[in-house]
């Protein structure tokens, strides 16, 4: 079989694949073989020789996902009937190094210089789909845009408003909004409008289509801090792109937004996470940061720390008022149910069929629709909900509960916790309700 050369190996598959792709009729099947031993079938879709990574598209529950992975822990990879071996395996079997295939949520690994670029090169073009959107607003929007609105809340006259109003809550809408703001950053010559606008480009590009290099470079022109949660989000743009330290870099602060507990639990520093936690145990925020660890530990598989946490909100009596009260206490009380709903939560048990339930969100119930065949989980659907924020996170989770056939290890963006745990809370107690 042919072998890869470090320098040149996967230019020549570069060659391979673009000849390939050419004459393919869409239904051959590429092949990777990982260092594990696991093995993945799909479409190779590009190589990128600098980053020393490719891009796969796989099948799974009648959806397609594109993957992506990096040289170091792939085996071997056949395209049409060439098979090509990257990395030797020992005589043993296994592999050479401690490598082993990568999580699908794993993102590649990345140096600083190589993130950089990426972001870079996102701030100088614009994307794809920008020419061909439409720069649609009402005509009566103040696109002077003030730092602070005046009067009722009027999302035909305020941008923000619009903006939570009709932008967000509708997906096709998702394109014109952020042109607006472009539009906008365009009209402004006040440096604090100027320094809004460009941190609410990066906060679009980020919730909504997670755009991170995108949302990276805006956030990076914005100057933002992690005293604000988009500087969290910052962090966690630099962590996806494949560079942790360059995230906890920036987390080691101080003074930052309780949303880098979640973050830090999801990139597996709950220690950080706790330390994080620290200046909001016992304030106002007292009882959200409770459940943000109570998160970190479960993701961290610390079940029984995670339980603690959650206790603790549904024994205190430290909320803002009755609703914040009934709708915290409810988190907990399904965040410690869906972890001992999480073996009857295995698809495995599940006989074939649609099964629904709901959890708490924001702002009411969110119900979930889930099939089941054969042992695997075909397809999550958020059915109903009230949600009026993270929108991303309703088609974000269920792709991932499908990629990963579990509901353990989700890591919705920071930020879209609540609607991200409802989503898993009501596939859990679906899944759960229809075991065998």
């Amino acid at each position: 079989m042919p072998a890869f050369d470090s320098r040149i190996g996967f230019a020549f598959l570069l060659v391979i694949t673009t000849m390939w792709g050419s004459a393919s009729s869409g239904t051959a099947q590429d092949r990777v073989e990982f260092l594990s031993g696991a093995k993945l079938q799909g479409k190779i879709l590009q190589i990128r020789k600098d980053a020393k990574e490719f891009d796969i598209e796989t099948m799974l529950g009648g959806r397609k996902f594109t993957r992506t992975y990096p040289y170091s822990k792939v085996h071997a990879v056949t395209i049409g009937d060439k098979r090509f071996e990257l990395t030797p395996m020992s005589p043993t079997g296994t592999a050479n190094s401690s490598q082993s295939e990568p999580d699908a949520d794993s993102p590649p690994v990345r140096s600083q210089k190589q993130v950089q670029q990426l972001i870079d090169q996102a701030g100088q073009t614009l994307p794809d789909w920008f020419e061909s959107t439409q720069l649609d607003y009402p005509n009566t929007l103040d696109l002077s845009w003030p730092l602070k609105a005046t009067g009722p809340w009027n999302g035909r006259k305020n941008v923000g408003q619009h903006l939570w109003d009709t932008i967000s809550p509708n997906r096709r809408r998702w394109h014109s909004g952020i042109k607006l703001i472009h539009h906008c950053l365009s009209l402004h010559s006040d440096p604090a409008l100027q320094q809004r606008d460009k941190e609410k480009l990066g906060n679009l590009y980020f919730t909504l289509l997670q755009d991170y290099p995108r949302a990276a470079y805006w956030y990076q022109q914005a100057n933002t801090t992690v005293a604000k949660p988009d500087g969290i989000h910052l962090a966690e743009c630099y962590w996806r792109m494949g560079n942790s330290k360059m995230a906890l870099d920036l987390l080691d602060s101080r003074l930052m937004s309780m949303d880098a507990v979640k973050l830090l639990g999801d990139m597996g520093h709950l220690d950080q996470a706790i330390r994080a936690a620290q200046p909001y145990l016992g304030s106002a925020m007292d009882n959200q940061t409770l459940l943000a660890l109570g998160d970190a530990a479960r993701t961290n598989q610390k079940t029984d720390a995670a339980i603690a946490y959650y206790q603790n909100v549904l024994s205190n009596d430290n909320f803002r008022n009755q609703e914040y009260k009934d709708r915290l206490q409810a988190r907990a009380r399904q965040s410690i149910d869906a972890i001992r709903l999480r073996d009857a939560a295995d698809p495995a048990k599940v006989p074939d069929g649609t099964f629904t339930d709901r959890s708490t969100g924001y702002n009411g119930n969110v119900e979930v629709e889930v099939k089941v065949a054969s042992g695997q989980i075909q397809s999550v659907n958020v059915t109903k909900h009230r949600e009026k924020q993270f929108y991303a996170a309703l088609d974000d989770v269920p792709r991932q509960i499908i990629r990963r056939q579990s509901i353990e290890g989700i890591d919705g963006t920071s930020g879209a916790t609540i609607t991200a745990e409802a989503i898993v809370h009501a596939t859990a107690k679906a899944l759960a309700g229809a075991s065998r």
